[in-house]
């Protein structure tokens, strides 16, 4: 899937300081179904914990749980490099660079 297909062009900050998103539809529904089946991992990893499930199968689908979830943030990641980290940085707005960097460093964790 090409990211520049499901960015529009409006940017993450406003004049007003006010932060949203800008996705679009196609983006939301391609996050919300990803997070909707993530949502469902976890509700097998708890069924599983409580019918004493193996323990490494558990762990092997917390694993799969937190591949899904960085995959997301990835696509979310790129998106906002691609749209509001550029139209900050082109209107003259540096700090977001720092942002940008702290946000890498918690995903990174």
């Amino acid at each position: 899937m090409d990211i520049t297909d499901n960015v529009e062009k409006e940017c993450c900050h406003t004049e007003e300081e006010e932060r949203k998103s800008h996705h679009s539809d196609k983006m939301k529904s391609n996050l919300i179904s990803r997070l909707n089946r993530i949502e469902g991992q976890i509700r097998g990893v708890k069924g599983m914990i409580e019918k004493d499930t193996y323990c490494d199968d558990v762990l092997n689908q917390i694993a799969a749980i937190q591949s899904a979830l960085n995959g997301v943030g990835k696509l979310l990641l790129e998106g906002h490099m691609k749209s509001c980290v550029i139209d900050r940085i082109q209107s003259g707005d540096r700090e977001v660079i720092d942002e940008l960097l702290i946000t890498v460093n918690k995903l990174m964790k």
